[in-house]
Parts: structure tokens; C-alpha cells; sequence
């Protein structure tokens, strides 16, 4: 009886402050693009007794979390980095899970009625042709019935890396000036960043990192330049909205310090 209202007190102190909190952050300058480097899904497994693919579950079912998070607060831009080229080498059957499990979520995504009431556009960031075919399929199944939104974008990186990202950037300058349609002193920052696959959008006003890892881990290399940075010491599928909601007031509150 003594722990179930424990509990209750726990549970209430807690709603109580993360509506403080809300209200908070609500009031100062919401950053207009969010980044997150969704980290800690096998170890949140692990900590927990699971499989590492029940990991992964529950790391899905917090993004759609956050996805409603960001529109609760009004942010435009989300994107997640959800699978790197690195990713491919793990074990053969958890590649193989996280594929079936892409594929089931991106045709979700196509039929989601919060993507089409919101009117957000679905984009996928990496090197997609590395994919199964059936994950492929999905992807242009997904891109193809969000192509006509532009309310909110949400962006998937998925076999993703950014410096193979700035490759492929630099090799598209290099094609034009081998072709005599560009000249090398028309090189210039919006010139190169018109090639990375963000090119479209304004660049992260906040990454943040969850899981207590402090780097980067080849994400967004390129447009992180004045993006500020946040790291969380909570696992991704344990992320929560106070975690999300003070990762925000850091940012607010650098904003202010700085004068931006």
C-alpha cells in the first residue's frame, strides 16, 4: 500500500513539473529544426532483459512519441537519424529485422493519419540504393503520398553517413566544372550545401543525443556548423518529454545568453 502511494505522489510531482516545464519552454523561441541521434536501443534492451529487436520496437514507438511532441510545439522541421551505413554491419539477423521493420513503418507512414491531417512531408536522407528492394519500395510509397505537403518535414536518415554525404556533394561540383558549367570561383558554402540531401531546408537549430555518448557520429557534419548541441543521458526508448522539453530551454537559454 506504502509503495502504491509512493507511486501515485511520484507520478503526480512528476505531471506537475512537466507541465511547468511545458509552459516554460512554450514561452521562449522554439527551434525551427530539430536533429536527433536516437541512441541507446540496445541498451535499454539489455538494462531491461530484452532482445535487442524488442529494443528497436520500442525505440519506433518513442519516435512516434516525439513526431507528436513536435507538433505539440509547434516544431517544422524533425529529423532523426534512425540507420547509418555503419548499421549495416551488424549482425546479419538484426539487419535483417530493422529492414522488415522499415519497411511495415514507412507504408504506416504513407496511410498515418496525423502525416496527412498535419500535412508533413515525409524525405529520406543517406544512401537508400543500398537497401533492399522492398525497403525501397516502401520509401517511394511513403515519399510519393506526402510529396504535395509542406506544413511540417520529417526526415529519416537511413543508410546514412555525412561524410559520404559530402562526397557525393563534392563529386556533383566536380562533374559540373569538368563540364564547363561551372566555374571554380563560383564555389561557395550555398553552392555546396544546395548538393547535400538537407539542401532543400534551413540547417538544425538544435541536435540533441540521447543514451550519454558526447559525439556526433558522422550525422549532419556539414550543417551542424551553428547548430547548437545537446546530449542526454537517458536511452532513446526511455526518452521522455521533460528529457525533450529541457533540451529546448538549453537551447532557449544559450539563445539568450548569446544574443541570437
Amino acid at each position: 500500500m506504502r509503495n502504491e502511494i509512493s507511486k501515485v505522489i511520484a507520478n503526480t510531482a512528476y505531471q506537475t513539473y512537466e507541465k511547468k516545464l511545458y509552459k516554460e519552454v512554450m514561452e521562449g523561441p522554439i527551434p525551427h529544426h530539430v536533429a536527433i541521434i536516437m541512441d541507446g536501443n540496445r541498451r535499454f534492451a539489455r538494462e531491461f532483459g530484452l532482445s535487442p529487436n524488442e529494443g528497436h520496437v520500442k525505440g519506433k514507438d518513442k519516435l512516434e512519441e516525439v513526431m507528436d511532441w513536435c507538433l505539440g510545439l509547434g516544431i517544422k522541421i524533425l529529423t532523426v537519424y534512425a540507420f547509418s551505413t555503419e548499421n549495416l554491419k551488424r549482425d546479419v539477423s538484426e539487419v535483417e529485422y530493422l529492414m522488415d521493420m522499415f519497411e511495415q513503418n514507412f507504408l504506416k507512414l504513407a496511410k498515418d493519419e496525423r502525416i496527412h491531417k498535419n500535412r508533413i512531408r515525409l524525405g529520406i536522407i543517406g544512401q537508400v540504393e543500398l537497401l533492399p528492394e522492398n525497403v525501397q519500395d516502401a520509401i517511394n510509397i511513403a515519399l510519393k503520398a506526402t510529396e504535395d505537403y509542406d506544413s511540417y518535414f520529417y526526415n529519416i536518415a537511413i543508410a546514412y553517413g555525412s561524410r559520404q554525404e559530402i562526397i557525393q556533394a563534392v563529386k556533383k561540383v566536380a562533374e559540373q566544372v569538368k563540364a564547363g558549367e561551372l566555374d571554380i570561383e563560383q564555389i561557395d558554402e550555398e553552392l555546396v550545401s544546395s548538393y547535400m540531401y538537407t539542401g532543400n531546408l534551413p540547417d538544425p537549430d538544435l541536435i540533441l543525443r540521447t543514451s550519454g555518448e558526447e559525439r556526433i557520429s558522422n550525422f549532419l557534419l556539414w550543417q551542424l556548423a551553428y547548430s547548437e548541441l545537446y546530449f542526454s543521458d537517458v536511452y532513446w526508448p526511455g526518452f521522455r518529454l521533460v528529457d525533450f522539453l529541457r533540451a529546448i530551454r538549453a537551447y532557449q537559454q544559450r539563445k539568450r545568453r548569446f544574443g541570437k
